[in-house]
């Protein structure tokens, strides 16, 4: 169990990629900004597709690195939405990694991801929902 008390990945998969040796810090582990990076991929994906437009990251909150990523693991990364604005959202992510020779992912990291729905011309615009999504 993880320490969030969950034992399985929730929400929407975003992304999902291997770690491979280039993205390893001096320890020989998986570089923090790189893990940050995929999330932050993997919830603009999640953000555009609710948006339905081009969607901007503007702040990540309350990031927790509880686990090592490691060459070779499988990173999965998993959305929830959490808040809905006029023009932005935020998006609640989780990054699973799967380790070789292991059965069950392990929660590596999570946090918020606050995204805001952008014109043509880069301005905030109003997010036009068909039907409003409940966040959770």
């Amino acid at each position: 169990m993880s320490e969030q008390g969950t034992t399985e990945p929730s929400g929407d998969l975003c992304i999902r990629t291997l770690a491979m040796p280039a993205d390893t810090n001096a320890n020989g582990d998986i570089f923090g900004g790189w893990l940050l990076s995929q999330m932050d991929v993997g919830g603009g994906v999640f953000a555009s597709k609710a948006a339905k437009s081009r969607t901007v990251t503007v702040a990540i909150d309350a990031m927790n690195f509880r686990k090592a990523v490691y060459v070779g693991d499988l990173v999965s990364v998993y959305a929830n939405l959490v808040r809905v604005g006029r023009t932005s959202l935020t998006v609640h992510l989780e990054a699973w990694a799967l380790r070789r020779r292991e059965l069950q992912p392990i929660l590596v990291t999570d946090g918020n991801f606050t995204y805001v729905s952008i014109d043509d011309n880069g301005h905030p615009q109003a997010i036009q929902w068909d039907d409003p999504p409940i966040a959770t």
